[in-house]
């Protein structure tokens, strides 16, 4: 079987840090005879084109940690794909109704009213394919929760998360953020000091994500195995 490259953005934050080494442990547990290591896009060490030099001759899939696409997926990901034969890029965790069910449940579990206005808090990106992306994430939210979000990026796309806050909020309504984060760091930050009134949690750690990161992972290996 390939090698799973899970490949992150990198972040300096110890609890983003474990979070992602927690979920790709998970997803060992769940692949066994599998190889899976750890690569990043920026921040952190190893890099993914490091890595992808350090398996060769072994195939492997690269599983981008990400929830959308965007700069990191559409280029340093198929970059490094393209490296050495044998290497596939599997598409990035989102959108996905199981994941989006995970947002959903952290931003209940803020005991927030659906008839308040609500933000969906994404990272963003200068890439135009994330917005598609986004805004089906935002459909789906609001079915399931019976809210009507605002979307708010934390970079390269209007309105921001706080401009978003501060458009939701009105007069005096209560604001709630649900965060479309996978891990804790510099965006969940942001998120937190965007002025809401309750923000949830990242996606973090749970096992529908951990079963996204293997279909990927599965599917990717699958076309590996048809073009050898």
């Amino acid at each position: 079987m390939p090698a799973l490259i899970g490949c992150s953005h990198g972040t300096a934050d110890p609890a983003g840090r474990a979070t992602i080494r927690a979920l790709l442990e998970l997803t060992a547990d769940r692949l066994p005879g599998v190889d899976v290591v750890e690569a990043f896009v920026d921040v952190q060490e190893p890099a993914l084109p490091d890595v992808v030099a350090s398996l060769a001759p072994r195939p492997a899939v690269i599983v981008p940690l990400l929830l959308s696409t965007g700069f990191h997926v559409e280029i340093d990901v198929r970059r490094a794909a393209r490296l050495r034969p044998g290497v596939a890029a599997a598409p990035p965790l989102g959108p996905d109704d199981r994941i989006t069910g995970v947002l959903a449940d952290r931003w209940r579990a803020l005991g927030a009213d659906p008839a308040d206005p609500v933000v969906l808090a994404v990272a963003g990106s200068s890439r135009a394919s994330t917005v598609p992306a986004v805004e089906a994430v935002r459909d789906r939210f609001a079915a399931l929760t019976g809210t009507d979000p605002v979307l708010g990026y934390g970079s390269a796309v209007q309105p921001t998360v706080p401009d978003a806050v501060a458009l939701a909020r009105g007069g005096t309504a209560t604001v709630s953020v649900a965060s479309y984060l996978l891990a804790p760091g510099f965006f969940q930050s942001r998120v937190l000091a965007a002025g809401a009134d309750l923000v949830s949690a990242p996606l973090g750690v749970d096992a529908l994500i951990v079963d996204v990161v293997v279909d990927r992972y599965l599917a990717a290996a699958g076309r590996l195995r048809l073009a050898a």
